[in-house]
């Protein structure tokens, strides 16, 4: 188990980790107890962005996150809806200093911020964001950057500049051994001291069920996730499904193996049906708990399935 720090800092740039410190809605400049690892976080892993599900939502890049009894964990990048009309995302980044590892949390804002120069991809390069930009109240899409399907959304531009200006690497933290090496420009500096939103409700509650879901952990997946990213928040059981077409497309499960899991996750969509009939559509938060749990087991099975040595033999 990795050792852990608490101290106390002061984030000018940032709200603290997702679920894990409570912060006010709006602020410039927070003074909290946060967590330093003596273990940097994984590279960061290579993946496709998922078509944007619908106009307005705001890509936000995955990111390794903490948990002391499990180390790092994936948490998947994903397309969310903005607290409101002109804000854009800085996503959240480590920092290496003093001989530990500090996440700094991303926020909502006016402008983007400091992001510890790693390159996230999908617009966030290092500086800034050029995946889109406010127009009034629409968001415009850069299409050559972002995954936006034209015939739907509309609200959309080219700039491939960003594409030819922007230093591929995968390096998931900023200073130390292996990090990058980017310093906070002006305009970053001064972002840094506009208000700030913290993450929305569904972005926390994105973070918590990652952290329950132990593929997602670099101890399991050996840093690479096999849910990377995803198009909408709570998406997990689509996810399971394309596991279990990979698995079968790559001869690591049996039929035996396949049909066991297919079973199961039929059992939970016809439980997750039946809960919402029940409750007008929703799910109570025991519900909500039961699922994940649910969820979890299928995704150990799955995970035992691929890696046992049984394969099958398509013809």
């Amino acid at each position: 188990m990795q050792k852990l720090t608490f101290f106390k800092t002061l984030f000018s740039t940032a709200f603290l980790a997702f679920g894990l410190f409570s912060v006010t809605p709006s602020a410039s400049a927070q003074i909290a107890v946060g967590i330093s690892v003596h273990v940097g976080p994984p590279a960061l892993p290579v993946y496709a962005q998922p078509v944007c599900p619908t106009e307005g939502y705001i890509w936000t890049p995955g990111y390794w996150a903490y948990n002391a009894e499990g180390g790092y964990y994936w948490v998947p990048g994903v397309w969310v809806a903005p607290p409101r009309v002109g804000l854009l995302w800085t996503p959240g980044y480590w920092g290496f200093a003093g001989g530990v590892y500090a996440f700094h949390a991303g926020y909502w804002g006016p402008h983007v911020g400091f992001y510890g120069g790693v390159n996230y991809g999908f617009g966030y390069g290092g500086v800034g964001f050029a995946g889109g930009e406010w127009r009034g109240g629409h968001f415009a899409y850069n299409s050559a950057v972002t995954n936006v399907n034209t015939t739907v959304i509309h609200n959309t531009y080219v700039n491939r500049t960003v594409v030819n200006n922007t230093t591929v690497n995968r390096a998931s933290f900023n200073g130390g051994p292996g990090g990058t090496t980017a310093t906070a420009t002006a305009e970053e500096r001064a972002a840094a001291h506009e208000s700030h939103v913290q993450p929305t409700s569904e972005q926390m509650n994105h973070e918590h069920t990652a952290s329950t879901d132990r593929s997602n952990f670099a101890s399991e997946n050996h840093g690479k996730p096999a849910n990377a990213a995803m198009s909408r928040v709570g998406e997990r059981a689509n996810n399971q499904q394309a596991r279990i077409a990979n698995g079968v497309k790559s001869g690591q499960m049996t039929a035996g193996e396949t049909a066991h899991v297919e079973k199961n996750e039929q059992h939970i969509n016809q439980q997750v049906h039946a809960d919402r009939q029940a409750n007008g559509g929703k799910l109570t938060p025991a519900e909500k708990k039961q699922v994940n749990h649910e969820q979890n087991k299928t995704s150990k099975e799955i995970h035992k399935d691929k890696t046992n040595d049984k394969t099958q033999h398509p013809r």
